[in-house]
């Protein structure tokens, strides 16, 4: 059977809802249709921000929203709370499995692999900054250096989507680590030289609760999605109230999500066997101890990070990308405004520092590995 086709045994009753949800699965089963999609939405939100529906399609997404349990109250608007906040912060949860199933069993697991899209990252953002800093050192636009770092995540994702399969898997893991260590850097930089104020005691409560997930829940063998998804809400709201980005909490718990099984492959095997010896000596019934157990094992040969991966990327391509370039897309382009000399500085940082600094510092970050690597085996 090949990678991603879904098994269905003939000896079972199919049911109606799968002959309905048959070609849908097959559309979401395209790599390429999720970037497609975020295309098609960024070029709408670009028409409507630039249309006489504009005023209204603004206002669309600065509409007032508010969760409040009694003295607790979480207020914001629709396009900054709920999607770059609370569903972006999904998307990087999803990013970070894939990032950290690499690390542990894919093209990351050699250190000088993984250290390469660091080191490619931090040209990406240096080299910009430097960039925009030397044209507009001394003028209004100065403080501005830090525009250019960052990498849009969500759009390198769509575009590497769009290519599908015709772009090699080690390339698009390679570009995605560094764009997710360019991202965190760029957040890490706004924080710091950018944000009115950081509590302490909330990034505290947010390591706090980190911690409560490797040391506590982890070894304690708690299993249950619902706990780890209660825990990270919380560590969610401790990283939004302390004025730091909360989708780096999604990219620290998508690092953490454990990616080895409870139950191996021969041990699965095994317990099928018995399961069916069990079958043919005496009748089980559903609540018998036996199927419960089978249940749990057959579930469990199956590692968390996988089983959410699996879960979430549809969601996250159909759902969560599109949302955001909907919400985030919708730029008035005004000529005038492009030749300002602070647009010319971004674009400069962008279009030039930022391949340039990947290019010298991923090639630094070659010599140094392969000269680390020459001194181990001499």
């Amino acid at each position: 059977m090949a990678t991603g086709e879904t098994f269905h045994d003939p000896n079972l009753p199919s049911p109606p809802i799968r002959r309905l949800v048959g070609p849908l699965a097959r559309f979401l089963r395209v790599e390429s249709a999720s970037g497609i999609v975020l295309l098609v939405c960024t070029a709408a939100a670009l028409a409507l921000a630039n249309s006489p529906a504009a005023a209204s399609w603004g206002h669309l997404w600065h509409t007032h929203v508010e969760f409040k349990v009694g003295p607790f109250e979480l207020a914001g608007d629709l396009g900054h709370l709920v999607v770059n906040d609370v569903l972006m912060t999904v998307f990087f949860f999803v990013v970070g499995l894939e990032i950290k199933r690499e690390l542990v069993a894919g093209e990351l697991r050699d250190p000088r692999k993984a250290a390469l899209p660091v080191a490619a990252a931090l040209g990406g953002m240096l080299v910009p900054a430097l960039v925009y800093f030397a044209l507009q050192r001394g003028q209004p636009g100065e403080r501005g250096w830090g525009v250019p770092m960052a990498t849009d995540i969500a759009f390198v994702v769509g575009v590497l989507a769009l290519f599908g399969r015709r772009v090699p898997f080690g390339l698009k893991i390679m570009l995605l680590s560094l764009a997710i260590v360019d991202d965190i850097g760029a957040v890490v930089v706004i924080a710091v030289f950018y944000s009115t104020g950081v509590s302490w005691a909330m990034l505290g409560a947010a390591a706090a609760g980190l911690a409560a997930v490797v040391a506590v829940l982890n070894r304690l063998g708690v299993r249950s999605v619902g706990v780890y998804a209660a825990v990270g809400a919380l560590v969610w709201l401790a990283m939004l109230r302390s004025g730091g980005h909360p989708t780096i909490a999604g990219v620290i718990l998508g690092l953490m999500t454990p990616a080895a099984a409870w139950v191996s492959e021969d041990v699965l095997r095994k317990s099928v066997a018995a399961f069916h010896a069990r079958l043919e000596d005496a009748e089980i019934h559903q609540d018998t101890p036996e199927l419960e157990s089978m249940s749990f094992a057959a579930k469990e040969s199956v590692s968390p990070l996988e089983r959410l991966e699996r879960h979430l990327h549809p969601w996250v391509g159909f759902v969560v990308m599109p949302l955001f370039a909907l919400a985030n897309a919708g730029v008035v382009v005004e000529p005038a405004a492009l030749r300002s000399p602070v647009a010319l500085a971004v674009a400069a940082g962008l279009f030039v520092g930022k391949p340039v600094g990947v290019l010298l510092f991923s090639s630094a970050g070659s010599r140094c590995g392969a000269a680390w690597r020459a001194c181990r085996t001499a």
